[in-house]
Formats: structure tokens, C-alpha cells, sequence
């Protein structure tokens, strides 16, 4: 499917056919300070007691985003850390960046190190995922592929690898059997592993994250043109276009609220912008980072927003 952005909305999936009832007044509830320099990621834990960062200095911290306590710091990495992952139990969580391996932790271990480091690629990790049972791990890489792990296995060599695409691979997804994932080669690639089969939606720009909405219907994809789009996961279809934020250079996160209501993307100009997931309009933008919001991600059962930046702090939205 090729993506064209004169394309207008077609057919919303039924459960998506609403627009929010009132207008949005987020605020800043706590600031987590502890990393030295940038602050790649963050991500919530399954049930959203708890959240954990990676960035350029090393290491990966635990944090509770409520009370904006630093719980845990966990060092084993020689270079930034750039994602991290997280299992549905919130036992053990993934990590991975420049330095070409995947790390694998126990949570409630981390005085022991590392419970496994899987030599992945041959190039900076961009992206790690677990699928729901935790016994499969993937890895997206600047190599220009996708390789699957079965955790079960101490195997040295994955189980799959995904090498359609032709450069560096920014995000990867796992959904059920399927394999969602976004390339610098403008591409976004739906991969149903159990079929055998591969769809690739043509964005016409560099491709810098995927995530999936809630119900699992649709992607949000964020490109470097300072767009975002929601597609149809089953066909490609191109259903709505975002912009105002500013996303030219960099790799930022964006997600969407944890009823689908609405689009959150971190920005190059400090700020966190939220849209209206039907109406496509800017409903707020949240101010208070002092520089480039790389890391974003909703609550998975509130509204709520968490964010990291280059100026070395994650942030609660409320």
C-alpha cells in the first residue's frame, strides 16, 4: 500500500467513531532527575505502577512516576541505553542501544547484573519487544533487520530474521503472531509470522516509531517530515495525518491514550503535543521540558502521559 498524505479518512473502525467529550488539562505532577545527560526512553510497566528510562549515561532506572521516587539503577550496558521493554509480569525487562547486544534483567535482581546478554547485530539496537508470554524477544537494528529470540532457548542464533528492509529499522511491535515494524527506508511493515506473510505500507518518508493502538486495530506512525498518521493494521488504509509538533532530525516516541482518544508525540521544540484522535486537532501542548522531548508513552489504563528529554529528567502528566 502506497501512503499518499492527500488521502482523506475512508472508514473508521466502529470503536474508534468518537471524538472526546471535553476538552484536555493535563498538568506536570512530578519530575524524576537522576540520569546524567539524555534521557532516550521511558516506558510505564503493564499496569502503570511503575516506569523505567534508559539513556546516554549507561544505565536504566526504575522509577515510581506517581510519587517521582528513584527506586532501583541498573548498570551493565558500555554505551546509552536508546529502548528498553518490559514483561507483562513486570518481573524482567530488555535493554538495548550502541553497543550491538541486547540485555535481559531480572527486576528484583539487579545487585546480581544481567540475567543473559545476547549478542544481537552488528550495529546500534533501536528497538526491543516481547511478545505477551515473554518467550520471544525481537530486535531492530540499523543493520537494516529484525531478529526473533526464543528465550527459552540459549541458543546464540535467533530463530528468524526479518531483512526486507533497506535501512536502518527505528521501531519493532508484537502483537498475537504478527510483527509490526518502521524503517529509515520510509516503510512500515506488517509481518503475520504464523501465515507467512508481509504487507509494507510506503510512507514516502523516513519512518522513526510504530505503535499500536489499544483496541489493536490501528498504527500510529510517526515520520520525519513532523507528521504523524493512524493506519489500518489489517489493510494499510490511511485514516488521519497530525501535525504541529516538530519532528525533523530525530528518532521521538509517540503513543496513543489508553482509550484511544487520543495522539501524543514528543517534539524537537521542548514540547509534548496532544491531538484529538478523530478531529486531528491540537487539544494541548504541555510545556516544562528545557529541551528535545525524545521518550513518550500513555498509561495504559488512565490519562496520563510520560515523558524523557535531552535535558536529562522523565515527566508525569495528569
Amino acid at each position: 500500500v502506497v501512503i499518499d498524505a492527500s488521502m482523506v479518512l475512508i472508514s473508521w473502525p466502529a470503536v474508534m467513531l468518537h471524538s472526546s467529550s471535553s476538552s484536555l488539562s493535563l498538568k506536570q505532577v512530578s519530575v524524576m532527575k537522576g540520569h546524567d545527560g539524555a534521557v532516550w526512553n521511558a516506558k510505564f510497566s503493564y499496569n502503570g505502577k511503575y516506569c523505567m528510562s534508559g539513556g546516554h549515561d549507561r544505565t536504566v532506572r526504575l522509577w515510581n512516576p506517581h510519587t517521582g521516587l528513584h527506586i532501583q539503577t541498573y548498570k551493565g550496558h558500555s554505551y546509552e541505553v536508546l529502548d528498553l521493554a518490559i514483561t507483562e509480569d513486570n518481573s524482567k525487562f530488555a535493554s538495548c542501544g550502541k553497543e550491538r547486544s541486547v540485555l535481559l534483567w531480572d527486576v528484583e535482581r539487579a545487585d546480581e547484573g544481567t540475567s543473559r546478554r545476547i549478542r544481537a547485530h552488528d550495529h546500534t539496537i533501536n528497538s526491543v519487544a516481547f511478545n505477551k508470554s515473554a518467550n520471544i524477544l525481537c530486535s531492530a537494528s540499523e543493520d537494516k533487520t529484525v531478529k526473533i529470540w526464543d528465550l527459552a532457548s540459549r541458543n546464540r542464533d535467533p530463530i528468524q530474521m526479518l531483512n526486507e528492509a533497506s535501512d536502518s529499522v527505528t521501531t519493532v511491535i508484537v502483537h498475537g503472531y504478527e510483527i509490526v515494524t518502521g524503517s529509515v527506508d520510509g516503510c512500515v511493515r506488517c509481518y503475520d509470522i504464523r501465515m507467512g506473510k508481509l504487507r509494507t505500507d510506503v510512507m514516502h518518508s523516513p519512518v522513526i516509531n510504530v505503535s499500536l493502538s489499544n483496541d489493536g486495530n490501528c498504527i500510529l506512525v510517526g515520520c520525519l517530515n513532523s507528521s504523524l498518521r493512524i493506519l489500518s493494521k489489517d489493510d494499510g488504509t490511511l485514516f488521519r495525518t497530525y501535525e504541529g509538533h516538530t519532528n525533523s532530525k530525530y528518532m521521538l516516541r509517540s503513543s496513543l491514550t489508553y482509550d484511544d482518544a487520543y495522539v501524543a508525540s514528543g517534539s524537537e521544540d521542548n514540547k509534548i503535543y496532544i491531538w484529538d484522535m478523530v478531529d486531528n486537532k491540537v487539544e494541548q501542548i504541555l510545556s516544562g521540558h528545557h529541551k528535545m522531548v525524545c521518550g513518550l508513552m500513555c498509561h495504559p489504563s488512565e490519562l496520563m502521559l510520560l515523558s524523557s528529554s535531552v535535558d536529562g529528567s522523565i515527566r508525569l502528566w495528569k
